[in-house]
């Protein structure tokens, strides 16, 4: 009984990853990026398709209804109210479900006249799509698992969200930075059969944009890595498959997709990439203005509403930015002769950035004090080299 209570807790987390990431493809490309604040909504909009669906097959199909109904354990009185709540749901449903799908939409993008009559009416089209990609998602996806159980590969997966018209770069740059880390990848087109999804989510909403011509899957003999719209998907051997997530995590910080999925998280993102470019720039004056930027930037992480997961992943690449603003600003100082500075004398820009980038270090040393970030952090500033004047 052990064994077999092992097999369906397996069973249900892996059921559960395989719906998460199904919901995480059709949330971007039916409604775009959805604040966390609206997750709720989100969840109703994806239970109101499932059981418009279930209505529906239960109204057409006679079979299937009549095992709706003995599955209800309703008595034989009441059975013909339980058919006409069916037939009630059919037409009733995907309505909710296009009204749900308008107030997912940002403010500013909801359409308005005939536009919204149009945008709620498209549930009819919504809910029957989304339900499809659940379930076509959750039948693959066991084949491949099988196929990589049979290979004695390890699957992970990178949630991204590509931006308009980025799917070539992030592929490129994905190739560029498993390449970099020593994977030597090529570049394949992916089964057709896994484009089935994304593209007819596209032509559903309309979003034809953050759909490719057509998947790319990066492929050596022991690693595969699928890119998609809304996910990067890495299979292969243990040892293939940590290099392959190390590259993705510290080379496609910056690339024409987001790390995140919440409106708020995404914020960031830009205002990190921003800091980036100033970093990179080489002129004291933008530096200067890098350094501010990362410490508005850590203002808003002090208090920013969103899942553990997407804090992570944004105090990660504020931690890159830091540091490659860093290197930048010593390749700077090392190249300075400073010929009309007596010897010793200090650099006023110099004093300037150390000054900015103390106010940067100290937000978060505030918010981090006693958690284990917070003790990494002290303990390598401690045991850290004196720096040289």
């Amino acid at each position: 009984m052990a064994i077999f209570a092992s097999l369906f807790a397996f069973a249900g987390r892996f059921a559960g990853k395989v719906l998460n990431m199904a919901l995480g493809w059709a949330t971007i490309l039916l409604f775009g990026k959805v604040p966390e604040s609206k997750q709720l909504l989100l969840s109703l909009v994806t239970l109101g398709s499932l059981a418009a669906v279930i209505a529906a097959l239960g109204v057409l199909v006679p079979d299937i209804g009549a095992l709706l109904v003995a599955a209800s354990r309703v008595p034989d009185q009441y059975q013909g109210w339980v058919r006409l709540a069916m037939f009630v749901a059919m037409l009733v449903l995907p309505l909710l479900v296009g009204v749900g799908g308008y107030f997912l939409l940002d403010e500013s993008d909801r359409p308005t006249g005939k536009g919204m009559i149009k945008q709620v009416l498209r549930g009819y089209l919504y809910a029957p799509v989304m339900a499809f990609v659940l379930v076509f998602m959750g039948l693959v996806a066991p084949f491949r698992k099988l196929r990589a159980v049979i290979k004695r590969w390890q699957d992970a997966h990178v949630p991204i969200v590509v931006k308009p018209g980025g799917y070539e770069r992030v592929a490129d740059d994905l190739e560029y930075a498993l390449d970099q880390a020593g994977l030597a990848v090529e570049r394949r087109r992916a089964p057709r059969l896994l484009e089935l999804p994304s593209r007819l989510l596209a032509k559903v909403s309309g979003n034809q944009g953050l759909v490719p011509k057509r998947l790319i899957l990066l492929a050596s003999p022991s690693l595969e890595v699928l890119v998609h719209p809304a996910d990067i998907s890495v299979s292969g051997t243990k040892q293939e498959l940590a290099r392959a997530r190390a590259a993705v995590a510290s080379r496609l910080t910056f690339t024409a997709a987001y790390l995140t999925s919440s409106e708020e998280a995404q914020d960031i993102e830009d205002r990190l990439e921003r800091a980036s470019q100033l970093g990179r720039s080489g002129s004291p004056e933008d530096q200067l203005q890098a350094a501010a930027h990362l410490h508005a930037v850590d203002l808003s992480l002090a208090s920013l509403d969103v899942t553990h997961d997407e804090w992570e992943v944004l105090y990660r690449i504020r931690l890159q930015v830091e540091r490659d603003l860093l290197m930048a600003r010593g390749a700077a100082v090392s190249s300075d002769s400073r010929s009309d500075a007596p010897p010793g004398a200090p650099d006023p820009v110099d004093v300037a950035f150390a000054r900015a980038m103390g106010a940067v270090s100290g937000v978060l040393d505030k918010v981090l004090v006693g958690s284990p970030v917070g003790k990494v952090a002290s303990a390598l500033r401690k045991n850290a080299p004196p720096r040289r004047t």
